[in-house]
């Protein structure tokens, strides 16, 4: 099993930044994928970015050229730098891991990944 736990939700203004964490723990030592998914208010959870355990990275359109998603394999944390924030990207933001690769960004159903955090609040004002 994994258990991973998100960190670094803030309020920002509109073209600020934020970098979010995720550490993982448990069967760590297993290849595993990761995550970003997030929801705002009345909307359906969405996929923000993956990466794989060998390191290759997919991003939602939206988000592209903006966020960053990496992973220190040493912390088994993974991180989401999030640049040139905008009000549409205010929601709650989830980690999710797996051991099955890679994760499919378009798919953010909850039974579609085993492992997920309880989320973190980013707000971005204009």
């Amino acid at each position: 099993q994994l258990h991973v736990e998100e960190s670094g939700g803030d309020s920002v203004q509109a073209g600020g930044s934020l970098r979010l964490s995720c550490a993982a723990s448990g069967y760590t030592t297993l290849p595993y994928c990761m995550a970003w998914f997030r929801q705002a208010p009345g909307k359906e959870r969405e996929g923000v970015a993956t990466i794989d355990s060998d390191g290759a990275t997919t991003y939602a359109d939206a988000v592209k050229g903006r966020f960053t998603i990496s992973k220190d394999n040493a912390k088994d944390t993974q991180y989401l730098q999030m640049n040139n924030l905008k009000p549409g990207d205010s929601a709650i933001y989830y980690c999710a891991a797996d051991f099955a690769c890679p994760i499919d960004i378009d798919d953010a159903s909850e039974n579609s990944i085993n492992y997920w955090g309880q989320g973190t609040q980013v707000t971005v004002s204009s």
